[in-house]
């Protein structure tokens, strides 16, 4: 699975990132992630399946769903503050389902 985080500046989701890998290594998952602001993700959006936006730009998710094409849904505040790994991988999931 490929997914697209997209946040204000790309800063934030960092951390996030760092942990779903981990998280997904530990469940025998393949993942490409990358966390990038919201300046970036039209130069790249290409190479990935779904995107995950963090919950500070939630108000830009109808544009990024159109800029791209692809599955993207908001992350859970809770779980987005929390790196609630597992909760995040089931919602990626249900986006890819929708590819």
């Amino acid at each position: 699975m490929k997914i697209l985080l997209v946040c204000a500046g790309g800063m934030s989701t960092n951390l996030l990132m760092k942990k779903m890998s981990a998280y997904w290594e530990e469940q025998g998952e393949e993942l490409t992630i990358k966390a990038v602001g919201l300046g970036e993700y039209q130069d790249i959006y290409q190479d990935y399946d779904i995107v995950l936006v963090g919950p500070q730009v939630r108000y830009k998710l109808d544009e990024i769903k159109r800029d791209t094409g692809l599955p993207a849904d908001v992350v859970n505040s809770l779980d987005y503050a929390i790196a609630n790994c597992p909760n995040i991988m089931k919602q990626a999931k249900a986006l890819m389902a929708q590819k």
